[in-house]
């Protein structure tokens, strides 16, 4: 045996009853083999005219919990096994095809341990617009048509060795058939069958080798152990009847109301959920970076002193669900399981001697295409799991999992907690070929925005004559039940009372000459490090007027690219900032940014196709917990990755950063930047950014409203013209304070995520995302989002005037705390439906 698998074979055995006696017995059956065989395989008997037994494999995820290191570890070291067989050269140019659904898990473990190879698995859900690249039949099994839908045609068109991974090798038709297909569309000179067991007859062992012969190519096999099932005369008849004498006396299933807690992975966008349409080694690579992050995620949701959790994975969704089943048991001290859902209709039978111990039934719930029906979980119910965590693709995430009789229902009868972790179901993109060779050029004022031309080139589509906005009651509902993301709606602009008017005003009067300054010290610090022009940084940071200059060459550009919105008017400020004090023209534009979404892909394109990736510079506001920093890292990544475009860095320049995420900032302290206290009314007249499917298609940018009716309350030249008439008041102390920063470590801290982190477990919130640090996020909680109550700095003074105002309007109680981190935090409710709010529609202070 393999030393991967010696590693884990121990937990393969179980009762010392062998779990096929009671099949063996009452139908005849012999299985013999390798001795091990008895430790990998069960029986138990299925509903199929074809095939009276189903050989239950205790290793595979499928129809028994099983360690995941043990699942994995199994499938990890058969590729090992098909690397040292093929050698490096082959290896390196193989690919993995496994079968749905029972080895779409197995198939991918086999790639990993191969190494290099990209995978691809048969599939039974057809995917509209993905053309298929072949198909077959599988005889013996309920549900017989395959298709190959890999999202790059060209992934089995290649002539390096192909490897077909199914869970066991029986009379090998499935493969035989797959492999006479496909040699005949893309004919190369190798294959390699896997099989966790290969129990073909005595009839079946000479076909493979006639087989290859007969297409002239070499046929390797590789298992972990082999064997075979004797059958006698009439054992078709024998185990339908027994079917039916058990099934009519089974009990029914129960169920009971119960409610799913939803778990959000963070699963990396655009990464795929599996192998349907291709997974590729540089997707392996962004999965296994996430992974502890995710398994964190699961683990923090788990109810406190859980002893056994299992991890069911979605019928082909094998491969995800087993990936964070084996990082949740590194993480965790609880008996970690794995097994998926199926298709497959066994008989369940509450005997020591039987493999199929219990059996959960519910109604199909990802609209197959082959219609509705049962699906069923195995050695689920009885088996003493404390949390059930069911992972689904989000093409799955319908109505009927949710339904009385789902899944999720008839999960909560068997278990004290049921968590939903759901995976963005993957559909390739149509072909680059057909994306437009133009994209849009910049949005611009005053047709779009209040801002000059020239201030700022909007890298969105005009959604303004589409009603987006919803009750903000409503929006938060829906945001925290999962039912909608942020991005998809857009909140009812609020109008600010007159004396929240005069407030704005008055803290704009106070602060204008510390925004000032802190504009300018953000501002010299990228040019000074603006990688062109590193031999000339400190000649900038200057006290007077005048162009620096060497050798009467000009000073290269920087890109100004501000996240919309909160980013634009900073970025505004910085581009003035840099013509006023040094007579530079910088280019600015706004692009929009989604949490959980990434950054809008096309504007990159754009700005690639007009400016060197490397001359970019982000901008936003401020910095609260750092949430945005990661979001821009890791689609930054993710774009390098899809387009092959390099160069944009993904460091964000911001006005403050109290929550020290970034290297790039005019200051660190935690003050009231005034163009936080408004919404598009401060920020040229444009809405935030909007980001919903049927609005925003593959090539399009994201899109936002220009509320050209609002006009009259605009003041978003006013904050402009306030900030820029005192820069020459401050010149000297932000060139000053930017020589400082230049000289002083500013290496992140990430001190604002601890904070949050801490806070949100003090105050019983245990969701860092409805934690808002800092004067402008608690800004936004009040004027976005359903507050519960606002954290205060003891001793905070002017800075907090507008925030006390707007929580005392919408009743929302503010708690003085002597050593918070920030000027103040908003909380958001953590628990909201619209019966949190009173009957005036102000949140109910709890």
């Amino acid at each position: 045996m393999n030393n991967a698998v010696k590693d884990v074979a121990n937990d393969v055995t179980s009762d010392a009853v062998w779990t096929g006696t009671w099949v063996a017995e009452r139908l005849g059956l012999e299985l013999v083999g390798d001795e091990k065989l008895s430790d990998l395989l069960g029986l138990a008997l299925r509903r199929n005219p074809k095939r009276a037994h189903l050989l239950v494999s205790n290793v595979l995820g499928k129809h028994v919990p099983q360690s995941p290191s043990v699942v994995y570890g199994y499938g990890f070291a058969l590729g090992r096994r098909v690397r040292d067989l093929l050698g490096a050269e082959d290896a390196g140019a193989a690919v993995v095809l496994g079968y749905a659904e029972t080895a779409t898990g197995l198939g991918h473990a086999v790639a990993d341990g191969l190494g290099l190879a990209p995978y691809l698995h048969s599939t039974r859900r057809p995917v509209e617009g993905v053309a298929r690249a072949g198909g077959f039949e599988e005889s013996h099994s309920h549900a017989t048509s395959h298709l190959l839908l890999p999202e790059d045609p060209a992934l089995l068109a290649g002539s390096g060795p192909l490897v077909l991974v199914d869970d066991e090798f029986s009379t090998g038709n499935t493969v035989l058939n797959t492999i006479r297909a496909l040699h005949q569309r893309y004919p190369r000179e190798r294959y390699v069958v896997v099989a966790l067991v290969d129990m073909r007859s005595a009839e079946d062992l000479g076909r493979l080798e006639r087989f290859a012969k007969e297409i002239g190519a070499r046929v390797d096999l590789v298992s972990a152990a082999s064997g075979t099932v004797r059958l006698p005369e009439g054992v078709l008849e024998k185990g339908q009847a027994l079917v039916a004498a058990h099934e009519s006396a089974a009990p029914a299933t129960a169920s009971r109301a119960g409610k799913a807690t939803r778990v959000q992975l963070g699963w990396p966008h655009g990464l795929p959920d599996g192998g349907r349409h291709g997974f590729t080694p540089a997707h392996r690579i962004r999965l296994e970076g996430a992974l502890p992050a995710m398994a964190a995620r699961i683990a923090g949701a788990l109810p406190d002193g859980a002893r056994r959790v299992l991890v069911l994975g979605f019928e082909e969704l094998m491969y995800a669900p087993l990936r964070l089943a084996r990082e949740l048991e590194q993480v965790v001290t609880s008996e970690v399981r794995y097994s998926t859902t199926t298709r497959s209709p066994v008989l369940a039978l509450d005997d020591p001697g039987y493999a199929i111990r219990s059996r959960i039934v519910f109604p199909a719930h990802d609209n197959p295409d082959d219609g509705p029906g049962e699906r069923y979980a195995y050695n689920v119910a009885g088996a003493g799991f404390d949390a059930v965590v069911a992972v689904v693709d989000s093409v799955a995430d319908t109505s009927e999992l949710h339904a009385p009789d789902g899944l999720l229902a008839q999960l909560a009868a068997h278990t004290p907690s049921v968590l939903l972790a759901v995976v963005p179901s993957y559909v390739p993109a149509r072909p680059s070929t057909e994306r437009p060779s133009m994209l849009a050029e910049p949005l611009r004022g005053p047709a779009f925005s209040s801002y000059a031309p020239d201030e700022v080139g909007w890298l969105l589509q005009d959604l303004s004559d589409v009603g987006l906005e919803a009750p903000t009651e409503e929006r938060e509902e829906a945001i925290q039940s999962g039912g909608a993301h942020y991005a998809e709606s857009l909140p009812v602009e609020y109008q600010p009372s007159a004396q929240y008017q005069e407030l704005f005003h008055a803290a704009l009067g106070t602060s204008a000459a510390r925004i000032a300054q802190a504009v300018g010290a953000v501002t010299e610090l990228v040019l000074a490090e603006f990688p062109h022009s590193r031999l000339l940084p400190h000649p900038r940071l200057r006290s007077s007027g005048g162009t620096p200059m060497s050798g009467g060459t000009p000073m290269p550009r920087p890109v100004l690219v501000s996240l919309a919105r909160a980013g634009t008017p900073v970025g505004v400020l910085m581009r003035r900032w840099a013509k006023d004090r040094h007579e530079l023209e910088l280019p600015h534009y706004a692009v929009s940014i989604v949490r959980g979404r990434g950054i809008d892909a096309n504007a990159l394109r754009w700005l690639a196709a007009h400016h060197d990736p490397a001359d970019v510079v982000f901008v936003d506001g401020w910095t609260g917990k750092g949430a945005i920093s990661r979001e821009l890292a890791d689609a930054i990544r993710e774009f390098e990755a899809s387009d092959g475009i390099i160069g944009f860095d993904p460091e964000i320049a911001v006005l403050a950063d109290p929550g020290s995420c970034v290297r790039t900032y005019g200051t660190r302290e935690d003050f009231l930047i005034p163009s936080a206290c408004l919404n598009s009314t401060v920020s040229g007249l444009i809405s935030r950014t909007v980001l919903r499917a049927d609005l925003v298609g593959e090539h399009d940018y994201h899109g936002a409203k220009f509320y050209r009716e609002l006009a009259g309350s605009d003041v978003s030249g006013d904050f402009l013209d306030a900030i820029a008439a005192r820069f020459a008041d401050v010149a000297d102390a932000a060139c000053a304070q930017a020589k400082e920063l230049l000289a002083a470590d500013r290496t992140p801290t990430w001190e604002g995520w601890a904070a949050v982190e801490r806070i949100s477990e003090e105050y019983g919130i245990h969701d860092v995302n409805l934690v808002k640090p800092g004067v402008g996020e608690t800004t936004r909680v009040l004027l976005r989002r359903v507050p519960w109550k606002i954290l205060a700095r003891a001793g905070a003074g002017a800075d907090l005037d507008h925030v006390r105002l707007l929580a005392e309007q919408r009743g929302v109680p503010v708690e003085e705390v002597a050593d918070l981190p920030y000027t103040c935090v908003g909380l958001i409710h953590p628990k909201y439906t619209r019966g949190a709010t009173g009957a005036d529609g102000k949140a109910v202070t709890v």
